[in-house]
C-alpha cells in the first residue's frame, strides 16, 4: 500500500462526518429546546405555510371566542333592562285597571293613578336612556332601525337588521288595497212591528257571545241602546254603526250595520236573527261575517305581505326585508259599500279577489329608512359577522298604532284620568308590553342561536385547529431523545476517529530511521 502524508484522506473523511454528525445533534437540540419541529423554513417549506396559516386561523377563534363572550355580555346587559321596562309596565296596566274601576272612583283616586303612571313613564324613558355596554346606549333606537313617513295616512311601525338604508330619496310606497274591516247590513230594517214580535239577534265573535231579545213596547232607539250596551258588556270587539239619534225619530225604522273594530281578513264575527233579511240571509242560521281585507301594496317596487293596515316587506326582498308600515287610509281600491253588499259566495268571492289583485294602486308616499346595527365578528375569517338590531324603548316609540278613542298616538301619551281614558291606557300598555316581550325574545333568540351556539362551534373549532397544528409543527421529543443518543454516540467515536486519522501520517518517521 502507499502511504502520503501530504493529504491525509481518513482525517478528512472523519471530520466529514463530524461535521454532518454535529449538525444533526444541533438540530436535535434546537428541537427539544423549542419543543418544536419545524423552526425555519429549511425545515419543511411546505410545512411551513400549512402551520402558520393555521396559527392564524387559531389566533382569530381565539378572539372570536372572546368576541362572541363579550356579545353574550351585551345581549344580557339589554335583555336586563327590557326586564325592568317590562315590570314597571305591568304595574302601570295594574293601575290601568284600578282607574277603570269607575264606580268607585273619585277625582283624588285619578289624579294619583296618574302621578304614578307618569313616573313610570319616567323611569322608562330613564332606562332607554341609560342603558349602556361601555360607551354603546342600546335602548334608545340608536341601534336599531328609524324611519320616517311623507304622505296621507301612512305611519312607521318597525323593521329589522334585515332591512337596508333607504337614502335621502326614501322608499316609495304603492297601495293597491286598503285595510277594511269584516261588516255587515241587513237588508230589512228594525221597526216597531219587529220589536213586538220579540226578535232575537245573536252576535258571536270567537268565544264570545251575546244573545238580545228585543223588549217589546220600546222603541227603535231604546232597543239599540240596549243592544249596544249589551256588545260592549260582553266584550265583543264588535261596533254598531248608528244615525246619530238627534237626526232620526226614535221609532223610526233602522237598518242594523255591524262592523269589527278590528281590520283585516283574519278577524270575523258570525249573525244570525230570527228574522230573514234582518241579519242573516235565512231566520236563525248563523252567517260568519268575514269580508275584511288586508292592505296590499308594494315598497320600493318589492312585494310586501299585509296583515290588517300592517304591509310589511316580504322575506326574501332585496332592500325592505321586514320594513313596517301602516296604512290607514281608505279611498284605494273597493269602498265600505262595496264590502257590505259583497256575495259570500265562494266562487264571487273568488272572482273579487282576482278583481282586486287587477287594481294597478297608486302611490301614497314614502318611507325614509336609516339603518345601524350592531355588528358582531364571531368569527376568525372575514365576513363570519352577525347583525343585532334593537329598537327604541323610549316610551314616544312604544304602543303605537292602537285604535283608541282617547286620541293615543303612543305609550308616552296615555293617561287614566277618566274611565274610557283607562280602557284605552291598557289597550296602549298591551301593545307596549307585546314589543317589549317581542324584543326580549328575539334578543334571547339571538344569544341562544347566534352566540351560544357559536360559541361552542368556536370552541370545538379551536381544539381541532390546535391539533391540527401541533401534529405538523410540535417535536415528539421521545423520538428527538432517541435521535439525540445516537447522534451523541456517534460524535464521541467521530472525534475519537479523527484523533486516529490524524496521527496515521506519523507512522512515515519509523521509514526515516
Amino acid at each position: 500500500m502507499s502511504i502520503r502524508i501530504n493529504t491525509n484522506i481518513s482525517a478528512i473523511n472523519a471530520h466529514r462526518m463530524l461535521t454532518k454528525n454535529n449538525d444533526v445533534s444541533s438540530r436535535n437540540l434546537e428541537r427539544l429546546s423549542s419543543g418544536q419541529k419545524i423552526n425555519r423554513g429549511a425545515d419543511s417549506p411546505a410545512a411551513l405555510v400549512v402551520s402558520e396559516r393555521l396559527r392564524a386561523q387559531i389566533s382569530g377563534v381565539r378572539q372570536a371566542i372572546d368576541n362572541s363572550e363579550a356579545g353574550i355580555s351585551l345581549v344580557q346587559t339589554a335583555e336586563g333592562a327590557l326586564n325592568e321596562v317590562s315590570a314597571v309596565l305591568i304595574n302601570a296596566r295594574q293601575l290601568a285597571v284600578h282607574a277603570a274601576n269607575e264606580a268607585v272612583n273619585d277625582e283624588h283616586m285619578l289624579q294619583a293613578d296618574q302621578h304614578e303612571i307618569e313616573n313610570i313613564l319616567s323611569t322608562v324613558n330613564r332606562i332607554a336612556s341609560n342603558t349602556q355596554y361601555g360607551t354603546k346606549t342600546l335602548l334608545d333606537g340608536s341601534k336599531g332601525g328609524n324611519g320616517v313617513t311623507t304622505g296621507e295616512n301612512l305611519e312607521y311601525v318597525g323593521a329589522n337588521e334585515r332591512t337596508k338604508g333607504s337614502g335621502r330619496r326614501g322608499y316609495e310606497v304603492m297601495i293597491r288595497q286598503a285595510a277594511t274591516q269584516a261588516i255587515i247590513r241587513g237588508s230589512l230594517a228594525l221597526d216597531n212591528s219587529i220589536i213586538d214580535r220579540g226578535e232575537q239577534i245573536t252576535l258571536s265573535e270567537g268565544s264570545k257571545t251575546v244573545t238580545f231579545q228585543t223588549i217589546k213596547g220600546e222603541t227603535v232607539e231604546t232597543n239599540l241602546n240596549a243592544l249596544e250596551k249589551a256588545i260592549a258588556e260582553a266584550g265583543l270587539r264588535i261596533r254598531m254603526n248608528r244615525t246619530p239619534q238627534i237626526q232620526t225619530d226614535a221609532n223610526a225604522p233602522q237598518i242594523l250595520e255591524f262592523q269589527h273594530k278590528d281590520f283585516g281578513s283574519e278577524h270575523s264575527f258570525r249573525v244570525s236573527s230570527t228574522t230573514t233579511g234582518l241579519l242573516s240571509r235565512e231566520g236563525d242560521v248563523y252567517d260568519t261575517i268575514q269580508n275584511g281585507l288586508d292592505v296590499q301594496g308594494e315598497i320600493n317596487g318589492e312585494e310586501a305581505v299585509g296583515k290588517g293596515q300592517i304591509l310589511t316587506g316580504g322575506p326574501g326582498a332585496q332592500k325592505v326585508e321586514g320594513l313596517q308600515i301602516r296604512y290607514t287610509g281608505e279611498d284605494v281600491g273597493f269602498s265600505k259599500d262595496d264590502l257590505k253588499l259583497m256575495p259570500l259566495s265562494i266562487t264571487k268571492e273568488i272572482n273579487f279577489q282576482r278583481e282586486l289583485q287587477n287594481q294597478s294602486g297608486k302611490q301614497t308616499g314614502s318611507v325614509t329608512f336609516s339603518q345601524t346595527v350592531l355588528n358582531f365578528q364571531i368569527g376568525g375569517n372575514a365576513g363570519q359577522t352577525t347583525i343585532l338590531a334593537i329598537q327604541s324603548m323610549w316610551a314616544k316609540a312604544l304602543g303605537r298604532g292602537v285604535r283608541n278613542n282617547s286620541e293615543f298616538e303612543s305609550l308616552q301619551d296615555i293617561d287614566v284620568t277618566s274611565a274610557e281614558k283607562a280602557q284605552d291606557t291598557m289597550r296602549v300598555l298591551d301593545r307596549a308590553l307585546e314589543e317589549v316581550n317581542a324584543t326580549r325574545a328575539r334578543l334571547g333568540a339571538f344569544q341562544k342561536n347566534n352566540l351560544e351556539s357559536n360559541l361552542s362551534y368556536l370552541r370545538y373549532a379551536y381544539e381541532n385547529l390546535s391539533k391540527s397544528e401541533s401534529v405538523i409543527r410540535d417535536a415528539d421529543i421521545a423520538d428527538e431523545m432517541a435521535q439525540f443518543t445516537r447522534n451523541q454516540i456517534m460524535m464521541e467515536t467521530t472525534t475519537a476517529m479523527l484523533a486516529q486519522a490524524n496521527q496515521r501520517p506519523q507512522s512515515v518517521l519509523q521509514l526515516l530511521q
